[in-house]
C-alpha cells in the first residue's frame, strides 16, 4: 500500500480528512511522531493528516466565562513565554521550558504532546494539577474530556479515530491567591525526558494552605495525582517540616517500573526529592509576590 498525506487547510477540511480516513495519523510539528518513527517505537502511520496549517489553532485565549483556551497549535515556545499562562499556571510554563531543544519547542506542539500520551510527557502533571480539560471536536460537534480522563495509558487516549484535539482549557483562576511550579530530574538540560517530574499548584490564604494538588511524572503509565501528600499540606502553614512530610507521602502514589534512564528504585527514591524542589520552588514564588505587593 502507498503512503497518503493530506493537508487540511482549516479545521472543516481537517475533520472531513479524518472521517474519511480513521486509521490516519495526525501530523504538525512532528517532534513526536517522527522521533518514534526512526527510533524503531512505532511505525510511520500509511496516511497522514497535516495540521499544522491551522491558524486558528495557534492562540491563546481568555474567553468570557474566566475560562484560558490553549490551541492545539500552540507550541511549547509560546507556552513558555505567554504572559497570560505565566500569571495562570506557571507550571506549565516550567515544564514547557525544559522539552527538548530551543527547535523542538518552536515546532512541538501542546496538543501532539497531550496526544501522544507519554507517561513523561512534561505537560501532564502541569494539566492535572491546573485541572484542564481537552477540547476534541469532529463533524459532529465538540466535546470536552477532564485531562485526568483523557490520557489512559501509555500513547492511549480517549480520542476518537474521527476527533481531532482542537485545544486544552484551564478553568477559571484567582492568581492572586495560587501559585504552580513544575521540577524534574534529568541527566542533562537539553534533549532530555524527564526521569522524575512533579507539578504542584497551592491555594494560598494568610500564609496558610487552603488547598494543593501535586502530581507526578515518568513514574506510572500515565501522570497521576499524589492524594496523601496533598492531605499532608491543607490547611497548614508550608513549614520546612510539613514541606518534607507532603514530599515523602508523595511516593505512595509512584508505580514506576525499571527502563533505561532508571531503575524503578531509584526513580521510588528521587520522588520525594523532586516533589520537595517543586513545593519550594511554589512557595518561594509566593513569597516573592507577597513582597513585590507591600507598598514601599
Amino acid at each position: 500500500m502507498s503512503r497518503q498525506y493530506f493537508e487540511a487547510t482549516d479545521v472543516p477540511h481537517a475533520l472531513s480528512l479524518l472521517k474519511e480516513h480513521p486509521e490516519a495519523g495526525i501530523v504538525a510539528g512532528g517532534t513526536d511522531i517522527v522521533v518514534g518513527h526512526r527510533s524503531g517505537k512505532r511505525p510511520l502511520p500509511e496516511t497522514l493528516v497535516a495540521i499544522h496549517r491551522l491558524h486558528e489553532l495557534q492562540r491563546i485565549e481568555a474567553l468570557p466565562d474566566g475560562t484560558l483556551k490553549i490551541g492545539a497549535l500552540v507550541t511549547h515556545h509560546q507556552l513558555q513565554t505567554a504572559p497570560e499562562l505565566r500569571q495562570r499556571l506557571i507550571a506549565l510554563s516550567d515544564a514547557s521550558a525544559l522539552v527538548g531543544s530551543p527547535a523542538t519547542r518552536n515546532a512541538g506542539t501542546i496538543g501532539g504532546n497531550v496526544a501522544n500520551a507519554s507517561p513523561a510527557m512534561e505537560v501532564g502533571s502541569p494539566l492535572l494539577v491546573g485541572d484542564a480539560s481537552v477540547e476534541l471536536t469532529s463533524s459532529e460537534g465538540t466535546r470536552t474530556v477532564a485531562f485526568k480522563e483523557f490520557v489512559i495509558g501509555p500513547a492511549k487516549t480517549t480520542r476518537r479515530p474521527d476527533e481531532l484535539l482542537t485545544g486544552v482549557i484551564l478553568p477559571p483562576a484567582n492568581a492572586a491567591r495560587q501559585i504552580s511550579a513544575y521540577n524534574r530530574l534529568e541527566y542533562r538540560q537539553a534533549m532530555e525526558i524527564a526521569v522524575v517530574g512533579a507539578a504542584v499548584w497551592l491555594a494560598l490564604e494568610n500564609g496558610h494552605c487552603v488547598d494543593a494538588r501535586i502530581a507526578i511524572t515518568a513514574v506510572a503509565p500515565t501522570c497521576v495525582r499524589a492524594p496523601e501528600a496533598e492531605k499532608v499540606l491543607k490547611g497548614q502553614s508550608l513549614d520546612g517540616d510539613r514541606i518534607d512530610q507532603a514530599a515523602k507521602a508523595a511516593a505512595a502514589a509512584a508505580r514506576p517500573i525499571d527502563d533505561v534512564r532508571g531503575s524503578a528504585d531509584y526513580r521510588r527514591a528521587m520522588v520525594p526529592v523532586i516533589v520537595r524542589q517543586a513545593l519550594e520552588r511554589a512557595v518561594e514564588r509566593a513569597a516573592t509576590r507577597t513582597k513585590e505587593a507591600l507598598p514601599a
